[in-house]
């Protein structure tokens, strides 16, 4: 191959890169919430899930970016380790699409003649409605008219190449020999980072005459393994969860190209008589579609009986990285580029904020001897957690992102901000609540009726809850208020004849403000964090609740701490 030729090789494995990408970031945004719909609908059962992967391959073109998906959903809790099982069985079936577009369509069709029409149709519907869904259709038009002319020159420029001594006599050394084109198809899907890609290589190669059939097809079983690789990147830094789903993959498509490859000469025998069968027979392209399918329902049938054994092995892999609390649980950035999860995901992990900090103050109102390891071990579980949330809000949806998607976001950022504040008050309370002495009996029953009414209202802010109510709430918040202000005043009172020494008062009065503030926060932490959930499922009404900070007050931020309450 002549140096332009390996330029031009190198620019049509550019353009269906290109292609497959811009076909699957606009699918993707296309299909919106619709992907959402489809795993819910469809992972109640392994047979459901399956058709979900096959479905969602299809719609957006890319099987790497289905894993990926599926891994990102299992890491934030989404999806199950047995239901993502199945989506990705049938992600690895409906990649083999790919190879039937480049067989049926690719050698038989004017290529050029179908990819312009779709680059200037597709390109004008993205520039000129880039902010709406027929935007992401038009991106995702582009997309495939870019695909079709990737494939048309790899076409072309194996057509020209002639045959290559090196390669037929790779060929021609047995199983070394195609171990070596196994290798090939690793390597060319581990560079590309696409399957899809190298098996258009693969395909257009073979029938170009460059690769007998017989090395063409252990480049597809290398393909499927080199695959795995975005499965790995994918799982740098997540949770076990996702290294989990990663591992399934992985053993999915090792398994099945460890028995492809030793039972090569008997699939390709029925890849000829299947291909005869059709009137397809001397078509090499179609005979190596034929054999990639071949393979993952081979897979698919060697795994489904072991799945429920798999997945109980994998459950008890990973299990010291789960144990890390400062790690985010439900947080995937693989999930950030399509909103609809990345909020769902969110959405997860602001409730595990919320009751986090929730558990954290009842522990430090109710116990006479809180532990105070335990209290800073929560306090820096909470920073990490808030700063874990600040950077993937950061990525959500990008520059592109709905007005109502970043008033949304606003929210969850505030929840985090009043869970770690929550905490800092916990640690202070804890502290303070050990030196309170009150020898008159009436204030000792009032104080103490505070502390149960801020018990109470802790428990009354799980938004999770089904019967979570945030008029209840705000009820609640008022009654509390209204028995702080009267035991205040009736502190106050008690320094002022003498009944109450004024140290002992003082120390009261800071346990108090504690309190108030951890109350305070709390009740606009779960408000905020419910005006998150109404926002993420486009319900919120007009006349939503607003958080308050004491009474007759109104405004959003939390308050001054120099105005905390003071005798």
């Amino acid at each position: 191959m002549s140096l332009g030729a390996a330029f031009t090789f190198a620019g049509g494995i550019g353009l269906f890169l290109l292609g497959m990408r811009l076909m699957t970031d606009g699918l993707k945004v296309a299909a919106g919430d619709t992907l959402r719909q489809i795993l819910a609908a469809g992972t109640r059962s392994r047979i459901r899930g399956l058709a979900s992967g096959v479905l969602i391959t299809t719609l957006v073109q890319s099987s790497s970016a289905v894993i990926f998906a599926t891994i990102g959903f299992v890491n934030a809790g989404l999806l199950t380790l047995a239901q993502a099982v199945g989506v990705i069985y049938g992600s690895n079936l409906g990649t083999t699409l790919t190879s039937w577009i480049v067989a049926l369509v690719g050698f038989d069709l004017d290529l050029r003649a179908l990819a312009m029409p779709c680059i200037g149709i597709g390109m004008g519907l993205w520039v000129a409605l880039r902010q709406r869904p027929a935007g992401a259709v038009g991106q995702a038009i582009a997309g495939l008219g870019l695909f079709f002319l990737g494939i048309d020159v790899l076409r072309d420029t194996f057509a020209d190449a002639g045959s290559v001594d090196l390669l037929e006599s790779w060929a021609d050394r047995g199983v070394s020999g195609l171990l070596l084109f196994l290798a090939g198809g690793i390597m060319l899907t581990v560079l590309m980072q696409s399957s899809s890609a190298a098996l258009a290589v693969t395909l257009t190669a073979a029938a170009g005459g460059l690769v007998p059939l017989q090395a063409a097809a252990a480049m597809v079983i290398g393909a499927n393994v080199g695959t795995t690789s975005t499965a790995a990147f994918a799982v740098i830094g997540a949770t076990a969860s996702a290294k989990r789903a990663a591992t399934a993959h992985v053993v999915f498509n090792v398994v099945t190209a460890v028995v492809a490859f030793a039972g090569l000469p008997l699939l390709l025998g029925l890849v000829a008589q299947i291909s005869t069968g059709l009137g397809l027979a001397g078509y090499v392209a179609t005979s190596l579609a034929i054999f990639h399918t071949l393979t993952k329902l081979l897979g698919l049938a060697l795994m489904w009986p072991l799945t429920s054994r798999m997945v109980t092995w994998l459950e008890g892999l990973y299990r010291r990285r789960e144990d890390d609390d400062l790690k985010p649980r439900h947080l995937d950035r693989n999930i950030r580029s399509t909103p609809s999860l990345a909020m769902e995901a969110l959405a997860l992990e602001l409730h595990r904020v919320n009751g986090i900090a929730r558990d954290q103050a009842t522990t430090a109102i109710s116990a006479e001897a809180p532990e105070h390891d335990a209290l800073a071990h929560d306090l820096a579980t909470l920073e990490a957690l808030q700063v874990a949330i600040g950077e993937f809000v950061g990525g959500i949806g990008g520059d592109d992102r709905e007005p109502s998607i970043s008033d949304a976001l606003v929210h969850a950022l505030r929840v985090s901000q009043y869970a770690t504040d929550i905490a800092e008050r916990s640690g202070e309370l804890s502290r303070l609540q050990a030196r309170v002495r009150l020898d008159d009996d009436a204030i000792s029953t009032a104080f103490n009726g505070l502390r149960a009414d801020a018990v109470e209202l802790l428990d009354q802010t799980r938004v999770d809850d089904r019967h979570w109510d945030a008029d209840r709430l705000l009820a609640t918040r008022q009654a509390f208020e209204d028995s702080y202000q009267a035991l205040k005043a009736q502190m106050l009172r008690a320094g002022t004849i003498g009944t109450l020494p004024a140290r002992r008062m003082a120390t009261a009065l800071e346990v108090m403000s504690a309190l108030h503030r951890i109350v305070d926060q709390a009740t606009k932490a779960a408000v905020y964090l419910d005006r998150f959930v109404r926002y993420r499922v486009r319900t919120a009404p007009a006349d939503a609740p607003e958080p308050v900070a004491k009474t007759g007050e109104s405004e959003l931020a939390p308050p001054d701490p120099d105005e905390e309450d003071r005798p």
